[in-house]
């Protein structure tokens, strides 16, 4: 029986509810992460500083997610995946409120570093839990569905973030945030109770924490198709994100929308990729990993130029609904193929793809970031999409040589 088909061994069945309300927890993980887009004029005019300097909330909390999964992936296998995800979204709900009361832009830095550092254990993990209990054959359309709590939660936060800039104070999102938080942990830790042995799965821990830690890392980077995922995610991560986070900036200060309307344009981004969960399954069977990763690259890369460069702001709507349905389909083949990179060790697996994709984000956002005020947002939307483009042929292009 090969080790990475847990779910085939006798056992009683998972919850139906145990995976929608991990789902849940990745709508909470999603807006915290992206609420922070839109308010980006609204915090540069209240600190008093510039557009680049203020993007620093977003590349604060991608860092600390990133890094932090070095820590949560080996915590996941020797604890529990489901009950470690549990106790995160409760911390989650402290640095929210710690980022609601920050008194200065410094302080708001640093509360938005505790967030991503709480918040990286909740999506890796799941991905990885989700690994443990679902066959191979099954996991891509069950990973989608589980996405859509992510989908959905980057929506809600680019509107939340808008209609807090234009209508309320910055720290309200929040606030809300910190109290979502709260009924997701206790929701997860009342499914752990729930759950059968064989999705309880730990590992005994031998020799100290960091050694340990590093052997699990270098087993993954051992492997080659690891370091071809690892890589390609980085870019992904890179050169997507560094323009994602400016499209409502972008839309407001080129087209002179207002950031609650802009968000609300970007929230068809999330639209896009619900339509990617609801026919995952026909996409798999009709173009496979290969096709997904190529046609991925193509409309995302196609959806922000149109966004960056188009003389009116109407573009933005085939745009970001497209590049939502673009980035799924090369993103969840990615996250596919990062829950087999290594069976055995999937929790330290997942977290490093995991880490690669945030410090890819926290990378691409600090360039923007430098850039923006030198160039431009159309600048910043045209080197994005050229990017994805060439890491998505390139992958794909690897795909069908392996």
């Amino acid at each position: 029986m090969p080790a990475d088909e847990p779910a085939a061994l006798p056992a009683a069945p998972i919850p139906a509810l145990a995976i929608p309300a991990l789902s849940l927890a990745a709508f909470g993980s999603a807006i915290s992460l992206r609420v922070t887009d839109p308010l980006l004029p609204r915090l540069a005019l209240e600190f008093g500083i510039s557009l680049g300097s203020v993007s620093y909330v977003i590349t604060a909390f991608s860092i600390a997610y990133g890094l932090s999964q070095l820590f949560f992936g080996p915590v996941g296998d020797r604890f529990g995946k489901y009950v470690v995800i549990a106790w995160a979204c409760m911390a989650c709900a402290l640095t929210a409120l710690l980022c609601a009361l920050a008194p200065s832009y410094p302080l708001l830095i640093v509360a938005r570093l505790m967030a991503g550092a709480t918040a990286a254990a909740i999506i890796p993990l799941s991905m990885a839990w989700i690994g443990d209990v679902v066959p191979y054959s099954e996991r891509q359309p069950v990973l989608a569905q589980f996405l859509i709590g992510q989908i959905v939660g980057i929506s809600a936060g680019v509107l939340l973030g808008g209609l807090a800039a234009d209508y309320f104070s910055w720290r309200v999102p929040f606030f809300g945030i910190s109290c979502c938080f709260v009924v997701i942990s206790l929701t997860l830790l009342s499914f752990n109770r729930r759950l059968p042995a064989h999705a309880l799965v730990t590992r005994k821990a031998e020799g100290s924490a960091l050694r340990r830690m590093i052997h699990e890392f270098s087993q993954v980077l051992s492997k080659p198709w690891a370091r071809v995922v690892l890589i390609t995610v980085f870019l992904e991560g890179a050169f997507l994100y560094g323009a994602f986070a400016f499209i409502a900036t972008h839309l407001h200060q080129v087209h002179h929308l207002s950031l609650t309307k802009a968000a609300a344009l970007v929230m068809l981004y999330s639209l896009g990729g619900l339509l990617y969960a609801s026919t995952s399954r026909r996409l798999v069977r009709e173009l496979g990993e290969k096709g997904l990763t190529r046609w991925g690259g193509i409309i995302v890369a196609a959806s922000l130029l149109a966004i960056g460069l188009a003389p009116s702001w109407w573009w933005a709507i085939p745009g970001c609904f497209a590049a939502g349905l673009g980035f799924y389909m090369l993103h969840n083949t990615l996250q596919m193929n990062a829950t087999q990179m290594a069976p055995e060790r999937r929790g330290a697996a997942v977290s490093t793809f995991a880490a690669c994709f945030f410090l890819g984000q926290s990378a691409g956002v600090g360039a923007a970031g430098l850039a923006v005020g030198y160039f431009g947002t159309g600048f910043i939307m045209s080197i994005g999409a050229i990017g994805v483009l060439l890491t998505a042929l390139r992958f794909s292009h690897l795909k069908a040589e392996a």
